[in-house]
């Protein structure tokens, strides 16, 4: 067989190991998702502090951020995989995933991914003017309250571009996870084309996960712009 030509027996070979591909689309799902919330809970705050926390807090907060954003993804996950002491906490059946490597994996997009969303939700709560927080106030509310009541459900609306474009990074990011052997989309395709006695399918193999992944971005994207035009601030220019 030659090397590069594609055969109708690698195609068929993907279709019958169809399902762990499959269960690898569903460990990227989950540790995307996982870390985005994870990236979310922590960056909110931070975007809140940054803008309006004491100036040791707001200069501690940007340190960490920068730290966590100079650090590449990978020297963070092995970091996290090697370096804190995650107990053994067994394997989810079915799937085939080590909870303790999720969890660094998790640990490591989701702390990175703070860095990146609090840089998103700091600009967009800079971006409300401040005589709408003056007008909030005139009409007895507190400057808590204005905050809370007024500027955070703008500023969560304009954030949306920002957030899609975090989406789709840590999505692309969990491929990294090979590293320390978590059971991801990309490890599952190199185990198949690594498959002992087996030279071949690796170009097809690289051509379905590519596919799983634009349309894992495109669909969630798109839903995203959905959700965007709906709750978009009327009359506002995001």
């Amino acid at each position: 067989m030659e090397p590069g030509v594609l055969q109708a027996t690698d195609w068929q070979f993907i279709f019958a190991n169809r399902q762990t591909l499959l269960l690898g689309v569903v460990v990227t799902v989950l540790l995307t998702a996982t870390s985005l919330t994870l990236g979310f809970a922590l960056g909110f705050p931070a975007g809140a502090i940054e803008v309006y926390g004491d100036s040791w807090l707001a200069s501690t907060v940007n340190t960490a951020g920068i730290v966590l954003r100079g650090t590449p993804i990978v020297v963070l996950i092995f970091l996290f995989h090697f370096g804190l002491p995650i107990p053994q906490l067994g394997t989810v059946p079915v799937i085939d995933m080590k909870l303790a490597v999720f969890v660094a994996a998790m640990l490591a997009l989701g702390l990175r991914s703070a860095a990146y969303q609090g840089q998103v939700f700091r600009g967009s709560i800079q971006s409300i003017s401040e005589g709408q927080l003056e007008a909030a106030r005139s009409v007895g509310m507190s400057k808590r309250q204005a905050i809370r009541h007024v500027v955070f459900p703008q500023a969560v609306r304009r954030s949306l571009p920002g957030f899609q474009n975090e989406f789709t990074i840590v999505l692309k990011d969990t491929s990294v996870a090979i590293g320390i052997g978590l059971a991801e989309l990309l490890t599952r395709a190199e185990r198949l084309y690594l498959q002992p006695g087996r030279d071949t399918a690796v170009i097809e193999v690289l051509i379905v996960i590519s596919m799983i992944y634009f349309v894992l971005t495109f669909t969630t994207n798109r839903a995203l712009d959905y959700v965007h035009s709906r709750y978009a601030i009327p009359g506002g220019n995001s």
